[in-house]
């Protein structure tokens, strides 16, 4: 196993924490995460601490309800990265097994009956291997489209991505015109059953 240097791990487990379900475990991290993003650089120090400084400044009620409003019933909004490239088609369950076998490769389980693409957990295993930052670069269309997604919903989360993306190198033109491609049409639509790849997260996600 090969953890990335110095504050990227920090990094990668403070916006994984940030974007992860408002839970009691969740909620009682955020003074850690406060405390440990001055160490960050700027560009990913900055929009980390909006999104703490909403969570720590805003009733527990009021931000479940709005997590589950935005996440769980906006699927543009969704937070499994295979999703925006694959959509709900038999290619997305091969992306998904992919993604399964890096979390094994690195000896890394997943539990909890989430999926293995699920961004949050995606980072978790960027904070202990490298095989994460590569699972991120590779889908940094995802992430693109979630961020501009998160944008036009004017939702806090967006800067949590931002940050993200800010630890990755830039996009290639032919990334940026496949994420313009997409945002025109959607995701592919094939409904097929994923529930063989239904592995889950690091730490745990909400069901």
């Amino acid at each position: 196993m090969t953890a990335a240097p110095g504050w990227r791990p920090v990094a990668a487990r403070a916006a994984s924490l940030l974007l992860r379900y408002p839970d009691d475990t969740v909620t009682a991290a955020l003074p850690v995460i406060r405390d440990a993003l001055p160490g960050l650089p700027t560009a990913v120090a900055e929009p980390l601490t909006v999104v703490a400084r909403h969570r720590i400044g805003t009733g527990i009620g009021a931000l479940r309800t709005a997590y589950v409003d935005l996440f769980d019933f906006r699927r543009r909004c969704c937070l499994h990265l295979t999703y925006y490239t694959c959509g709900d088609t038999r290619k997305r369950g091969e992306a998904l097994a992919d993604f399964a076998a890096v979390f094994k490769a690195a000896g890394l389980e997943i539990v909890d009956g989430e999926l293995p693409d699920y961004l949050p957990a995606v980072l978790d295993l960027a904070a202990e291997d490298d095989s994460g930052w590569r699972l991120l670069r590779d889908n940094r269309i995802g992430l693109d489209l979630l961020t501009a997604s998160l944008q036009r919903d004017n939702s806090v989360y967006r800067h949590a991505v931002d940050a993200v993306r800010a630890m990755l190198p830039p996009p290639a033109p032919d990334e940026l015109a496949a994420a313009a491609r997409l945002a025109r049409t959607g995701p592919p639509v094939e409904q097929v059953g994923l529930e063989p790849y239904g592995l889950s997260t690091i730490s745990g996600g909400r069901r």
